[in-house]
């Protein structure tokens, strides 16, 4: 099945993208998470293609995407959302599905609230919507959330070295020998770009907003009730398999699957997590 890489200016940002399948037929539309890109559905896009149109965008100050400076650009979870929006409106797509995982899934659910007619479907791969799937992983964050100090900032710097970005790879993988190390490396060399560590505190401060939106994706949950399938990735250090069980309380008929895996689950548990989601776009109530 055929990826192709396109570049679509959005807001005067270069937005980088895989794409694959036809146009014509049902769109999903995956979003990734940090500190990573479109990379990360390599392999699942060709899995899926065959029958759906799929598209894979890398945020801005991502992957391949441009990298507007912080004094033009507000990096911000509004921000991101509102250019994907609009990057979406660009390409002509209406309703679709979304996969969201860790960034993607607060970037995916202010879609879904901007226009809640044109999301179809749910598929969250660790994408958390609520308190209960913050683990104690999160402690170092809030604590900038409640003190945004230059000291509290530089504390954060040792999430974006080498040894953490691997270590969310490998983490709670049943078989770390599965998981790509280009996969970490890549993420490594574009995390070391002049300029992208600010950004991605500047991220970290404003996840705090994503959280503080909980209520009203929640609320969105249980009065659009969207076909919704939760696969997660159960030893994650981040996002707690309660996040996942979560869901059913807002969408009383939403699917979960806890994996053996960690963070990354599509890593290590990519054919699973392929069969579940064709078995779920498949079905006549979702796409």
């Amino acid at each position: 099945m055929t990826i192709r890489h396109r570049r679509t200016l959005v807001d005067g940002i270069e937005i980088f993208s895989r794409e694959a399948g036809d146009p014509s037929h049902p769109t999903v539309l995956l979003l990734h998470g940090f500190p990573t890109s479109s990379h990360m559905y390599r392999a699942l896009i060709p899995r899926l293609a065959d029958r759906w149109h799929v598209i894979a965008p890398d945020l801005p100050g991502f992957g391949f995407s441009g990298v507007p400076g912080r004094e033009v650009f507000t990096y911000g979870f509004d921000a991101l959302a509102g250019v994907i929006a609009r990057f979406t409106e660009q390409r002509g797509l209406g309703r679709f599905a979304i996969m969201v995982f860790d960034y993607g899934a607060p970037v995916g659910f202010r879609l879904a609230l901007r226009n809640p007619e044109r999301i179809a479907a749910v598929i969250t791969q660790n994408g958390n919507a609520y308190e209960a799937g913050l683990s104690e992983g999160w402690n170092p964050i809030q604590a900038y959330w409640r003190d945004p100090s230059e000291a509290n900032r530089a504390a954060l710097r040792a999430f974006l070295a080498p040894e953490t970005t691997r270590w969310q790879y490998v983490h709670g993988a049943h078989d770390e020998a599965l998981v790509a190390p280009e996969a970490w490396a890549l993420d490594q060399a574009l995390l070391d770009r002049p300029g992208i560590a600010d950004i991605q505190l500047d991220l970290f401060l404003d996840y705090r907003s994503n959280v503080a939106l909980y209520p009203a994706i929640q609320a969105w949950l249980r009065s659009h009730r969207p076909p919704l399938l939760a696969v997660w990735g159960r030893h994650d250090p981040f996002f707690l398999p309660a996040g996942a069980e979560a869901f059913r309380g807002d969408v009383p008929e939403a699917e979960i699957h806890l994996l053996d895996a960690g963070h990354f689950a599509l890593e290590t548990r990519g054919e699973e997590i392929a069969a579940l989601v064709r078995d779920f776009l498949g079905r006549e109530h979702a796409v």
